[in-house]
């Protein structure tokens, strides 16, 4: 289940970026990366759900953006087969998430690739297959993976390069400043693997105990307080009206307000919002034909679309 920094900086984002004029977005579930990590295949069927579930239930429509699971697309490993021949290992030896790890292993005292499968080192090389195949003009990322748009754009422009034509778009990275850091109930980055999350579509009573851990400072009740410097306020902005947003600043500073009340005006506007597509999510779970035949239309319209840009690729490079 995503929680509200996954809602907040990515879904709702993405969401809106579909609606705009001239644009056909395309959203995919991404399996066969899950496969590095995760080896429990009922664990990986329920996560499939889970994320199709989500997004269904915060608002997008199958019917105007494309929708599917990244193993119904035989294309894509296709692709990735065709891009590993232009892809240079010294592009995949610095790649941020490889590197990482290598020094965290060099820190215990293992060896540099202890742990470390082929499917994680060409990770990024499976995600420019996923960009690259669908002619993509524009990807919605965070900070932290700029580098996977850039090695993208390497990958496409040694291809274009060696065959002269331009074959395959090059992608472009889009962000949104405004929304890179969510704060957890600690202040920090909120991140599943802090354990410092909100997940969103928690039952209610579920909702309001964890808000109600959000870590404050000890001003009482009486105390003006900066809207600026709590993690509360942060959490309400990003979810309120200008209007709400300014009635809760002039309380803040105004005094006379607990942190225990801030903490409930936060979780009754978190539910008032989360609370409709939160019964979506519930019932698109019980039903999960529904989830299938939504991934199975959208594997078959992007097949059509993979097929002419495989199509283009075999015939430059000879074998079609």
């Amino acid at each position: 289940m995503p929680h509200l920094g996954n809602y907040l900086g990515a879904i709702r984002p993405a969401l809106t970026m579909a609606e705009e004029k001239n644009v056909e977005a395309r959203f995919f579930i991404a399996d066969y990366h899950s496969l590095n990590t995760v080896r429990d295949a009922e664990l990986l069927r329920s996560y499939i759900y889970e994320v199709a579930a989500a997004w269904l239930a915060c608002g997008l429509n199958p019917n105007k953006v494309l929708l599917y699971k990244q193993s119904d697309v035989p294309e894509i490993f296709e692709m990735t087969t065709i891009l590993m021949a232009f892809t240079a290992k010294g592009l995949m030896n610095r790649a941020h998430a490889y590197k990482a790890t290598v020094d965290l292993n060099r820190s215990k005292g293992l060896d540099d690739d202890h742990g470390i499968n082929m499917g994680v080192f060409t990770y990024p090389v499976l995600m420019a297959a996923d960009i690259l195949l669908f002619d993509t003009d524009y990807v919605p990322v965070g900070k932290d993976q700029v580098q996977h748009i850039e090695m993208a754009q390497d990958i496409a422009g040694v291809l274009n390069r060696n065959y002269e034509e331009e074959l395959l778009v090059i992608p472009k990275s889009r962000i949104d400043e405004e929304l890179m850091s969510v704060p957890g109930l600690d202040g920090r980055k909120m991140s599943k693997g802090y354990n410092n999350h909100i997940p969103l579509f928690a039952p209610e009573k579920e909702l309001q105990k964890t808000v109600m851990k959000i870590v404050t400072n000890s001003q009482g009740v009486e105390e003006p307080k900066n809207p600026g410097e709590c993690n509360i306020f942060a959490l309400f902005r990003l979810f309120a009206s200008e209007t709400e947003e300014r009635a809760l600043a002039k309380r803040y500073r105004k005094g006379g307000m607990g942190w225990g009340e801030a903490k409930q005006n936060l979780f009754a506007l978190l539910n008032s919002r989360i609370a409709p597509m939160r019964a979506r999510y519930d019932e698109l779970i019980r039903n999960t034909e529904g989830i299938d035949a939504i991934l199975t239309e959208g594997a078959m319209r992007a097949r059509r679309i993979a097929a002419n840009t495989i199509r283009r690729l075999r015939r430059a490079i000879g074998v079609g």
